[in-house]
């Protein structure tokens, strides 16, 4: 059974679009640009039978109607019609994680991602956010999908994490009295330790069985580096070689999911040319959100004349970690990862549950492993929250629904939980914090290269996303 919905009202919410004190609409009229505008074939697909309702976060959370899938689907199609974009409108859209499990959930194959990424594109370019909002926005894309820019960040924040002042900054709260959004970015930097990365290209161990390009991510690649490296080590473990190309960027995952097309449009051109000069049979993702966008290429580029038949391609040949591994099967061993049997939960990231599909593979995989014993998260399907940005610029749901997937985690009594996305980690290891219970909390890859390796995982004590920590 889901959750019932909580009491807590919509005008709660924090950074919800509005136009300096007044209701009037937030751009002239019409609505919508000519720049692919919502897809009104798709529109007319939703049936309003409700299905959407017990998946949805946002409904879960307040139980209104504009808050549930068919509801903005609504919005967006009276703006379609002539309606402008009010704030309310701008706000119960931006109140949506873009989780898709309303996907997944639809028995009429409603596509609400397509419909949510074309209206978005044109709320960025169509609405004039708060100063304050722009701000927040500006700084995170500024930074995020950068990874020498990180990497810049990355010296100061650890020196802060060791000396104890970022701990000092948090218990003060003045971060957060100055920016919610601001608050939540410094309190999910993980522990840092020293910055590890992976090699251009690494051979195979025992005959090749494919060549692979591997995605090191933004943050992933700078704030995670022991997962790429996890990653690379299952990879040549299983006879693969992997090209991990050091020119690569960013994928556009976070551009697109917020409506900054052109930005993502522009990422994804430069990566399809990265990996196409790589000449790689494969493309291998070890972060959801980012898998997710890359699958959706062909369609994100099919208007470019230069690139649509690339991006084609291109997206044919991205696999998730874990799909390619069952689709090769396994060859290296596997050993326990504890001294004694482990209960292990498994959490799905909704951008590789809902987006890409992806359930077996891992529980496979995971499942495939001495000494463990797999158990389902209650709720599963709910988003943890995390959402890409969205836990930065709507805080207050994304902690809400932090501390219910902390909750439903802990009723399983699990003492390990697994999972395949970078967000989910960082938004899931605060949630238990909060609630007094830590449990070690790492990345498929990471339990997998143990496995293989027969060493043992962090225990509680250590950093549960695999990175190593001196603090």
């Amino acid at each position: 059974m889901t959750a019932e919905p909580g009491p807590r009202s919509r005008r709660t919410l924090l950074g919800m679009p509005r136009v300096r004190g007044t209701a009037s609409p937030v751009v002239a009229d019409p609505a919508f640009d000519a720049l692919r505008p919502p897809d009104p074939d798709l529109l007319d697909d939703c049936v309003h039978c409700g299905f959407c309702l017990t998946t949805c976060p946002t409904y879960q959370l307040w139980g209104e109607e504009m808050d549930s899938p068919r509801g903005r689907i609504d919005l967006i199609r009276s703006a379609t019609e002539g309606a402008p974009l009010t704030a309310a409108t701008v706000g119960h859209l931006d109140a949506c994680l873009g989780c898709m499990a309303c996907v997944t959930s639809c028995p009429s194959g409603v596509r609400y991602d397509r419909l949510l990424e074309q209206t978005r594109a044109q709320v960025e370019r169509r609405v004039t956010r708060p100063r304050r909002d722009r701000a927040l926005r500006a700084l995170i894309f500024a930074l995020f999908p950068h990874p020498a820019r990180l990497r810049l960040l990355r010296g100061p924040l650890r020196a802060a994490q060791r000396s104890g002042v970022l701990g000092l900054l948090r218990r003060t709260g003045l971060v957060g009295r100055v920016s919610p959004g601001l608050d939540v970015m410094q309190s999910l930097a993980p522990p840092l330790g020293p910055r590890v990365t992976v090699p251009p290209r690494t051979p195979a161990q025992g005959p090749r069985r494919a060549v692979v390009g591997m995605l090191t991510g933004c943050v992933q690649r700078e704030f995670f580096g022991e997962v790429n490296a996890a990653t690379v080590r299952v990879l040549t473990a299983e006879g693969c070689e992997v090209v991990a190309p050091a020119a690569q960027g960013c994928c556009g995952a976070l551009s697109v999911h917020t409506g900054r097309e052109e930005e993502g449009r522009s990422f994804a051109r430069r990566l399809v040319d990265t990996f196409e000069e790589a000449g790689v049979d494969v493309v291998v993702v070890n972060s959801a959100g980012c898998g997710s966008t890359m699958k959706e290429y062909a369609h994100l580029l099919a208007d470019d004349p230069d690139y649509a038949v690339r991006a084609r391609a291109f997206a044919e040949r991205v696999r998730d970690l874990t799909e390619l591994l069952v689709e090769l099967g396994p060859v290296a061993p596997r050993h326990p990862v504890t001294s004694t049997p482990v209960t292990l939960a498994y959490h799905d990231a909704c951008h590789l549950r809902h987006a890409q599909g992806v359930v077996d593979a891992p529980r496979e995989l995971l499942g495939g492993i001495p000494g463990v014993e797999l158990v389902e998260i209650p709720d599963g399907e709910i988003c943890c929250g995390s959402a890409g940005v969205y836990n930065i610029l709507q805080p207050e749901p994304a902690t809400e629904l932090g501390d219910r997937k902390a909750a439903s985690i802990l009723r399983t009594g699990a003492g390990l939980v697994v999972t395949a996305n970078p967000g989910c980690l960082m938004q899931i290891s605060r949630a238990l914090e909060r609630a007094g219970h830590p449990v070690p909390f790492v990345h498929t890859a990471v339990v997998l290269d143990a496995s293989i390796r027969g060493v043992p995982l962090p225990g509680p004590s250590s950093d549960p996303r695999g990175e190593g920590t001196d603090r």
